[in-house]
């Protein structure tokens, strides 16, 4: 038997169509009910802000209409430099609305960081908030956090409907290269998500889905609050500050139903020891990063509940995962999901059962993106003939679940980014005290059980100042970039043709 999986077709998606409107349309039938809360750490209910599903809809599309009244025309694109609040998801789903193209960022982004990806995609408007590190100079409109509230109280726009294979965003991957990579996404992307609501959440529209990430996360975005809204249950999020370990008591305090986290908050929450006391959670959602089967049955034991765990990716979302109806099994990852076409290929062809194999995509999967902005030979050389490859690998098992086996390449996995080791040695070398070293390179290492982090090991004649390395990597890397542990070394592991073995540099820990 092959390890090809096609679960089968899936409706296909409506046109026209637009993104926005299909999140939020279920807000007409549901005017009253609370679409979003942002939990506040105290326990008077007035620390809490909701937004209601007419409240949003009416903040959404009024900041259609403010784009548009400031000169941005569908096709435009906008680029998203705001901080951990809810103007972030309203101004991201004000502009897919109206055709106009968001580019949702993290804010952790350095100044320097935030200029290249400008120089590559050339936005519009920026809209900015907080202190989040954005450009002031450019030919561009700068629109800040104050202005888009305002536009939340202007008359509704009409939602742009047209073609769903047009693009409705970008997001922004770490690639191979060590440049980061612009996907783009088509308005189609959100339709297909409906494969995750009963192969991964087992979501309803009663439920409260409590999501531990900040706004301006794509996990967050998708996971937390558009796939919700689309069904028309319940987001929850916590407020920008709220450490892990407060999240327990927010739960319980608001009855979710789902909780939704990458494994580093799961370890997090579990740190105190003891029991978790979470009534109303039927399951927990795990995905960013490889959860290990420790961690899983700690979370077990405390909260007396499943971890489901999906694996996906920016080009894709998730299309692989554990869900109620389909537990995984023997530490596999999970299932394929009704409607997707995935196989494990090898350089010969499909892998055969039980053989690994690099998991990949048919290109007719609508989640699947339009490419790379701007990048056409880079898109061209993720597919091998109609399969997108991933880069990871897994194993078939004889009950149709998949076993991860890593990555086919160096890509590190930072607290459920994905790093490019690259990027992290081209930043590191651009600092003056690199001129002393005579070779530096990063990986991630396992500093303890469940704790993952990016190390750079270097070789030297003299000594280096530390601390002026760390200071450059700080202005060049968003902290989940930078390395958390520098080690000199005698020499760099090499192989026999002279290149560098990276899985080796954690046999010097």
């Amino acid at each position: 038997m092959d390890s090809i999986i096609d679960k089968g077709p899936f409706a296909p998606c409506p046109s026209p169509f637009n993104m926005a409107a299909h999140v939020l349309g279920r807000a007409a039938a549901n005017p009253a009910k609370d679409a979003l809360i942002v939990m506040g750490q105290s326990m008077g209910q007035s620390q809490d802000t909701r937004w209601s599903y007419s409240r949003l809809e009416a903040a959404v599309r009024g900041t259609g209409t403010g784009l548009l009244r400031r000169g941005l025309k569908a096709g435009d694109i906008m680029l998203l430099r705001l901080g951990n609040t809810a103007e972030f998801p309203i101004a991201y789903l004000g502009a897919i609305a109206v055709g106009i193209v968001p580019v949702p960022t993290s804010s952790q982004l350095t100044l320097a960081e935030v200029e290249k990806i400008v120089a590559t995609l050339k936005p519009k408007a920026i809209a900015y908030g907080g202190s989040v590190a954005a450009p002031v100079d450019g030919a561009f409109q700068r629109i800040s956090e104050a202005e888009l509230v305002k536009m939340q109280d202007l008359p509704p726009c009409d939602y742009a409907l047209g073609d769903p294979d047009r693009m409705a965003y970008i997001i922004y991957t770490s690639g191979t290269s060590g440049r980061p990579r612009a996907v783009m996404h088509a308005h189609r992307a959100i339709w297909a998500r409906q494969m995750m609501f009963e192969g991964w959440y087992g979501l309803k529209d009663d439920d409260r889905l409590c999501h531990a990430g900040a706004f301006n996360w794509t996990y967050t975005l998708g996971t937390g609050l558009m796939d919700p809204w689309t069904m028309g249950a319940t987001a929850l999020i916590p407020e920008d500050g709220v450490a892990p370990e407060a999240l327990p008591a927010l739960i319980k305090r608001h009855n979710a139903s789902i909780f939704a986290a990458a494994p580093g908050v799961y370890r997090k929450m579990l740190k105190a020891g003891g029991a978790l006391d979470l009534p109303q959670l039927r399951h927990g959602l795990s995905a960013g990063e490889k959860l290990s089967e420790n961690l899983r049955r700690q979370w077990q034991k405390a909260a007396g509940t499943e971890v489901y765990e999906a694996y996906g990716m920016s080009e894709c979302s998730t299309f692989l995962s554990a869900s109620p109806s389909a537990p995984a099994q023997g530490g596999a990852l999970g299932s394929v999901q009704a409607g997707r076409h995935i196989a494990l290929l090898t350089d010969e062809g499909i892998a055969p059962q039980g053989e690994v194999g690099q998991i990949a995509v048919h290109r007719s999967d609508p989640g699947l993106m339009l490419g790379y902005f701007d990048a056409p030979d880079e898109t061209a050389a993720r597919f091998r003939d109609d399969w997108f490859l991933t880069g990871d690998l897994g194993v078939l098992s004889a009950d149709g679940q998949i076993h991860y086996q890593g990555r086919n390449d160096d890509m590190m996995n930072a607290g459920g980014y994905r790093v490019s080791p690259l990027e992290v040695e081209a930043a590191l070398s651009a600092a003056p005290e690199a001129q002393k070293l005579t070779a530096l390179a990063v990986c991630d290492v396992d500093i303890k059980q469940d704790v993952r982090i990016i190390a750079a090991f270097y070789t030297s004649e003299a000594d280096i100042d530390l601390h002026a390395l760390k200071a450059e990597a700080e202005s060049r890397l968003a902290a989940y970039k930078r390395p958390k542990l520098y080690k000199r070394i005698e020499a760099m592991p090499l192989g026999p043709n002279n290149k560098l073995r990276r899985s080796a540099l954690k046999e010097f820990l």
